[in-house]
Formats: C-alpha cells, sequence, structure tokens
C-alpha cells in the first residue's frame, strides 16, 4: 500500500506535470455502503472506504477497508494532536436522539459528512501525507485495530495514576491563582489578530443563523408538499363526486397537486443535503478554527511564562555567584533547561502562528468557492422549482376554460 502515499510525497513538492495541488489531491477517496451491523444499544453502521491514487504513473490497485465512525473519531483526535496549528476537517455530530441514528436520512448525512472529511484531508497539503492517514485508508481491519490500540498507549489515558494527581494539583494551583488574582493568564495583543477573531466570531453568527433558516425552509417545503398531497386526494374526491367537465377540472387539479407534492419532496431533500448540510458544515469549520485559536492562545501563555521563567533563574543564578559559589553549576545547568524549553515553546509558538495565517488564507479561498456552489445550485433549484409549478398550474388553463365555456352553455340551454 506504499505507493497510494508515494504519489502523495511527491505532489508536495514543485514541478512536474503530474504535481497535485490542494484542489487536485492525488488520493481519490470514497466513503460508500453503510451497513447497520450489531443489534441493540451495540449497533453501528459501518462504511466502506475506498482509495485509489490519481496520478497515471504512479496508479497502484484500488484499496478498500471497513471502518466505523468511532475510527472517523479515532483519526480526527489523531490529527489534531499532532497538527497544532492547522484547520483539521470536522466530524458530523452524532444523533442525541436514539431514534433517528438509524434513519436513511441521517445515515445518508453522515457518509456524505464523512465522505467530504477525507476529502479535506486528501487535498490538504499537509495532512495527505500523514502517516495516520496512511493507516487509516491501507490497513486491514485486524492489523488497523492492532494500530489503534498501540498508539492509544501513548495517550492521555494511559497515564498513571500519579500522573493525574500531579496534572491536577497543577491545574488546581493555576486556577487559584488565576481566581485570587495572583495570575492573570496573558493574552495576546496583536491588532491583525483581533481583527480574524472578530471576523470569525461574526462569520459564525451569520453562518450559524443561515444553517437555522435553512432548516426552516426545508421544513416548509416539506410541509407544503406533504399539504399538496393532502389537497391533491380531497380535490380528486370532489371530482368523482362531481362528474362531468367540473369533475374533470377537478381530478386534473388533484393530478397536478400529486405531481408538484413529489416534486417539492425532492426539493426539499435536495436542499438539505446541498445547502443546509454544507451551511452547517461551515459552522464545524469555524468550530475547528476556533480550537486553533485555542491552541494558539495557550501556546503564546506558556512561552511567556517560560521566557519569564528564564528570566527570574538568570537572576537568582547572579545571586548565588555572590552568595552561594557552591551552587552555581547547578544553577547554571538549570538556567541552560530553562532556555531550551523556552526557545522551544516560542518557536511552537511561532509554527503556529504561521500555519494559522496560512490556514486562514486556505479557508478564504476554499469558503469562497464552496459557498459560491452551494448558492449556485440552490438558485438554479429554486428557479427549476418555480418552472416545475408554473408549468403544472398552466395545464390546467385549458381544461379549466373548456369547463368553463361548457357550464355558461348548459346555463343558457337551462334558461
Amino acid at each position: 500500500m506504499v505507493r497510494f502515499f508515494a504519489a502523495t510525497q511527491q505532489g508536495s513538492r514543485p514541478g512536474g506535470p503530474q504535481s497535485p495541488t490542494a484542489d487536485q489531491p492525488s488520493l481519490s477517496i470514497s466513503v460508500t455502503d453503510p451497513v447497520k451491523l450489531g443489534n441493540g444499544v451495540q449497533s453501528y453502521i459501518s462504511y466502506r472506504v475506498s482509495t485509489k491514487t490519481i496520478n497515471q504513473e504512479d496508479r497502484g490497485p484500488e484499496k478498500i477497508v471497513i471502518r466505523r465512525y468511532s475510527d472517523f473519531v479515532w483519526l480526527h483526535d489523531r490529527l489534531v494532536e499532532k497538527h497544532k496549528g492547522i484547520f483539521i476537517p470536522p466530524l458530523p455530530e452524532k444523533s442525541a436522539v436514539e431514534k433517528f441514528r438509524f434513519s436513511a436520512e441521517f445515515i445518508e448525512v453522515r457518509r456524505r459528512a464523512l465522505d467530504g472529511f477525507l476529502k479535506r484531508i486528501a487535498s490538504h497539503p499537509q495532512l495527505r501525507s500523514s502517516e495516520d492517514l496512511k493507516n487509516f485508508l491501507t490497513a486491514d481491519e485486524e492489523v488497523w485495530a492492532m494500530e489503534k490500540a498501540r498508539l492509544q498507549e501513548g495517550s492521555v489515558f494511559k497515564k498513571k495514576p500519579g500522573d493525574f494527581l500531579q496534572m491536577f494539583k497543577e491545574v488546581q494551583t493555576k486556577v487559584t491563582d488565576v481566581v485570587l488574582g495572583k495570575d492573570k493568564p496573558q493574552e495576546e495583543s496583536d491588532p491583525e489578530y483581533e481583527k480574524v477573531k472578530h471576523y470569525v466570531d461574526e462569520l459564525e453568527d451569520h453562518l450559524s443563523e443561515a444553517q437555522k433558516q435553512s432548516f426552516r425552509l426545508v421544513k416548509r417545503q416539506r410541509e407544503l408538499g406533504q399539504a399538496l398531497s393532502e389537497f391533491g386526494k380531497a380535490v380528486k374526491s370532489l371530482g368523482n363526486c362531481e362528474g362531468g367537465p367540473l369533475g374533470t377540472a377537478f381530478s386534473e387539479l388533484g393530478g397536478q397537486s400529486d405531481v408538484l407534492s413529489v416534486k417539492l419532496q425532492l426539493q426539499a431533500q435536495d436542499l438539505l443535503m446541498n445547502f443546509e448540510e454544507p451551511i452547517k458544515e461551515y459552522v464545524r469549520i469555524i468550530q475547528s478554527i476556533k480550537n486553533v485559536m485555542v491552541d494558539r492562545a495557550q501556546a503564546y501563555r506558556l512561552q511567556k511564562d517560560l521566557s519569564e521563567a528564564f528570566k527570574l533563574k538568570e537572576l537568582n543564578l547572579e545571586k548565588l555567584r555572590l552568595v552561594r559559589p557552591d551552587k552555581v553549576a547547578e544553577a547554571e545547568l538549570e538556567v541552560r533547561e530553562m532556555k531550551v524549553q523556552s526557545d522551544e515553546a516560542r518557536a511552537r509558538f511561532q509554527d503556529i502562528v504561521r500555519l494559522m495565517a496560512q490556514e486562514m488564507e486556505r479557508f478564504q479561498e476554499e469558503k469562497t468557492n464552496d459557498l459560491g456552489t452551494i448558492l449556485q445550485e440552490f438558485a438554479r433549484a429554486q428557479a427549476q422549482l418555480a418552472a416545475d409549478t408554473a408549468d403544472a398550474w398552466r395545464t390546467l388553463l385549458p381544461e379549466l376554460d373548456k369547463c368553463t365555456s361548457e357550464d355558461v352553455q348548459t346555463l343558457k340551454s337551462s334558461v
């Protein structure tokens, strides 16, 4: 399975007619064939994940593996842990309502979201060469289970009780100091970064509102479709009762109502899949951006704290040179170690700043393209529905005109 990722590694270097870009990933990935497995509370959905290379000169056989939602969660969490500063594509949320977990619509919505999750990773210039992605896409089920277990050995869940106790004491002390005013968290004061934070907050509000209203629109379309269906049944029954030209007109009205009912239901489903869900995904992407902002804030405070600690140790060293020469060697070692830690923390913060700037540029470009496509499809679908609606009602006019003319003639003859 190395051939899948040989193309990815090469694609990250410039040059060559087949070099993939962020918009042309070297991997073609699809998530298909959801299948329900297990019984009761142990039930879950498995997915078929298919991967093949795009590059003609390095095209290998298609690799197919079976994964479940928890495997996608594992991959997501690994990428978040190892790639600070990068906007990790979000996963779809879990259903909070048990009865919806295995509905056809929920399963299809999740399948599409998981498919998009992997496609976004495969198109990312750094993430697509991830060893964790490689394992996810190529490892057979037994190997995959062993790899997950091996990697989890070093996770936070495997820490010793004493480690947790120490972590708790440190966090407790930090929180106490903040509450008592002994320690105030240092915040980054960069005007440009403040603009970014304000923009992200505002964008999140607007996207959330758009998603909320699109949900209402989908619901309204479905209700209207159902109402037209019931209306169609009613006027058909009226037509059967009436008979004659008027009865025929009522039956035709009922038939067209049925046709439009189906179109409205299909259009509502299309609106859900191609407008509401993509907008909802961008709300989740914003949360991924905010998670990186949290990492950035933590990295900033850590490098500031270590820098101050380094300065204090330097001052302490100077005092020891005067009063305790026997402690100088030990203090010098501590100063050197603290300087290394301070420099590493500063470098980590700068890496996050650099990566975040690149990610914001990428995000803006992708957002413009994605939302532009979403709006075009929305407008096209609405225009088609309007045309279908007009055509459906227009076909009734000749029948209604005929019905009216014959009724007038009947009225005249009776007089």
